[in-house]
């Protein structure tokens, strides 16, 4: 940043900082105004959608769509208000990852694949939550599960309401271990959902979840651990075709005293 301001001064800079953010807004704007054309909708009207984690809480997601007069001045409210209450155990998600999935799921929504993620992306529209809910919970409620189960399945819930794509499998499923000498931690990947003219697939990371498994080789040569198998386990997405095998396995035995915890 220090070397763009000095070639091209600070003001060309913020400029430039503010048409890629017009840009952002403008794309977003113009989704929304064509998916409320091509569902037929109202000038103004809503969609809406809903999944469970699996505790059975509901997320719920309606999107009123406003289309104004015209692409330029349409906009949406995202209203997660009827997410069930805040939940005793550790699943509770701020504001800010209702936040975050929104906008990720709008990038993922416009059609230009080169449009960099910015705050752009949220000018148009207006995001809700009810204090006390999953997704506004109090001050004494735990969320440290919220960045890694709840943001999956929030990403889910609102690529639902707008009909792009089926449910991933919902979960930034995580296994750690260590002691007072180490630590290691690694996300499992698991199942995406298929779409519009694609399948889905199998042992992937999906959405948020963007890291890379571990070499084996990397694996056993820093920690003290064997690496037994890794793969699919079967039969982990159901019934569904063409391939029911989404989630993956890890078989480790360690060669120390570890602690272990896993997540998914």
């Amino acid at each position: 940043m220090h070397s763009l301001m000095e070639e091209y001064g600070l003001g060309t800079v913020q400029r430039y900082m503010d048409h890629i953010q017009g840009n952002a807004e403008r794309s977003v704007r113009r989704m929304l105004h064509d998916f409320s054309l091509k569902r037929g909708m109202e000038p103004t009207d809503s969609v809406s959608a809903a999944d469970y984690m699996d505790d059975g809480t509901r997320i719920a997601l309606t999107v009123t769509i406003r289309r104004g007069n015209g692409p330029l001045e349409t906009s949406a409210i995202f209203d997660f208000s009827d997410t069930d209450p805040e939940v005793i155990g550790n699943t509770n998600a701020p504001p800010a990852v209702a936040a975050s999935a929104v906008i990720y799921c709008l990038r993922c929504l416009l059609p230009a694949s080169d449009l960099p993620l910015n705050q752009g992306c949220l000018a148009p529209v207006e995001i809700i939550t009810r204090p006390g809910t999953l997704l506004d919970p109090s001050a004494h409620a735990a969320v440290v599960g919220g960045n890694v189960l709840t943001s999956q399945r929030v990403t889910d819930v609102v690529l639902r309401t707008f009909r792009a794509c089926a449910a991933s499998n919902g979960c930034m499923g995580n296994l750690a271990f260590g002691d007072a000498t180490l630590g290691y931690y690694e996300t499992i990947a698991g199942g995406a959902g298929a779409g519009p003219g694609w399948n889905g697939a199998s042992g992937v990371h999906t959405h948020m979840t963007n890291t890379r498994i571990t070499d084996p080789e990397i694996l056993e040569t820093y920690f003290p651990v064997v690496l037994r198998a890794f793969g699919l386990r079967l039969g982990s997405g159901g019934q569904g075709k063409p391939n029911p095998n989404t989630q993956t396995r890890t078989r480790t035995r360690t060669r120390t005293r570890t602690r272990t915890r896993t997540r998914t």
